[in-house]
């Protein structure tokens, strides 16, 4: 495939001639939380960055909101991305500045509008805390601090999220309440666990603890039922034991999906003992189809080429001898090494082994099912470059560690 390119533009390209414009200019603001600016630093300037935090376009709109001028109070009634089309953003002063051009604002001397757009930097609702305040700078204009966002009627809230809620900013999980009211009446505790995990880690309900409270003897019926069986007593009702392992076959579900505890998502975590962790990062591991494993080395067997079978055979003995060893693919791009590798990645998990697979980033660990970055997987500090003492924080009796103890091949 090619591109043909014409003598009118090839020259205009050779003369450097403007290729694009945009129109209306684009300002990026800040999205951070409380004392969470972004901090650049050297062995130098340590102790003076530390205490001094970087003003950013956020901050700094706190601030103009606080002066008692003109300015001050016109700010007042301007929610965050609507500042660039009034001020102009001085990166070496670091502060807003009124526009001295433009279309002047009726009414008020001094004031000038233009047509530069305010861009906020987009927040994925995992980041809970961070995506509420964003919410609320959106929606609630001239905030002179991070406190004044979560007041609402005189109240100052914890959380933004719960000031959102009381501005009544956030969707109610009334389609949620439905999908479990509906599960309730024809589905299995089991199943109802499943649905719930899954609005948890993709719908991000809004009050989870509610939805929990209301539910959670649907989800935990079957236990009641196996212990009911096991004591020969109907009597037996539910008790806080049950809901605790109730909510660690929910929270074994969010990790399975988004790998993270149930606590990130406003639900409260279960008590479990540190043999439980173990199992749960064990369990993990072999939770993969063997189906889908079988019909991935059926298909691809009979597709190695002549060297590849070599290095399949040879890396299959040492795993089923445990004898252990290093081995290096080295080849360009396209011969097929991830192939190869996905091949024996299904090899050995088919005969219910552990078999890891890690990456130095995350784009290149998305080639390889089961995959995980090396900084995640062997706890490796950010900048290990940087510090001759570096280790791995993994600890002895840690689920991770039993797994790559169990591990018969790590890629």
């Amino acid at each position: 495939m090619g591109r043909y390119i014409s003598s009118n533009e090839a020259i205009w390209h050779i003369l450097s001639f403007p290729i694009h414009e945009r129109d209306p200019a684009v300002q990026h603001l800040a999205i951070h939380l409380e004392n969470g600016q972004r901090v650049y630093f050297t062995e130098e300037n340590v102790l003076q960055r530390a205490f001094e935090a970087p003003k950013t376009t956020l901050t700094e709109f706190f601030t103009l909101c606080q002066k008692p001028d003109v300015f001050g109070q016109f700010a007042k009634t301007l929610v965050y991305g609507d500042v660039p089309r009034y001020f102009t953003w001085n990166k070496s002063s670091k502060k807003w500045e009124p526009r001295k051009q433009g279309k002047p604002y009726p009414s008020i001397t001094g004031i000038f509008k233009a047509k530069t757009l305010g861009r906020l930097y987009t927040v994925h609702p995992k980041q809970r805390e961070c995506f509420y305040l964003r919410l609320l700078l959106v929606n609630v204009p001239g905030p002179p601090s991070f406190e004044f966002l979560r007041t609402v009627n005189g109240r100052v809230f914890n959380t933004y999220q719960d000031a959102c809620r009381e501005l009544q900013l956030l969707e109610d999980d009334n389609h949620w309440d439905l999908t479990l009211a509906d599960a309730a009446l024809t589905s299995t505790p089991n199943n109802i666990r499943q649905l719930f995990a899954i609005i948890l880690t993709t719908c991000y309900p809004s009050q989870a603890q509610t939805l929990w409270e209301k539910y959670k003897n649907c989800m935990t019926e079957d236990i009641l039922h196996r212990i009911r069986q096991t004591n020969q007593c109907q009597n037996i009702d539910y008790t806080p034991e049950m809901y605790n392992e109730a909510l660690v076959l929910i929270e074994d579900l969010c990790v399975l999906i988004s790998n993270l505890p149930l606590n990130h998502y406003g639900m409260p975590s279960p008590n479990r003992p540190a043999t439980d962790l173990v199992n749960t990062d064990l369990q993990r591991e072999n939770q993969y189809d063997h189906g889908s494993l079988a019909t991935i080395i059926m298909n691809s067997e009979p597709l190695l080429t002549a060297e590849q079978k070599i290095i399949y055979d040879r890396i299959m003995l040492a795993v089923a001898a445990e004898q252990g060893g290093f081995f290096f693919l080295d080849a360009p791009g396209g011969t097929g090494k991830t192939f190869l590798i996905s091949l024996i990645l299904a090899k050995i998990r088919s005969q219910q082994k552990i078999a890891l697979a890690v990456a130095s980033s995350g784009i290149a660990a998305t080639l390889l099912d089961g995959r995980r970055t090396a900084h995640s997987t062997f706890k490796l500090p950010l900048d290990v470059h940087n510090k001759p003492d570096a280790m791995c924080n993994i600890k002895k009796n840690s689920g991770i560690a039993a797994v790559l103890r169990k591990s018969s091949i790590i890629i």
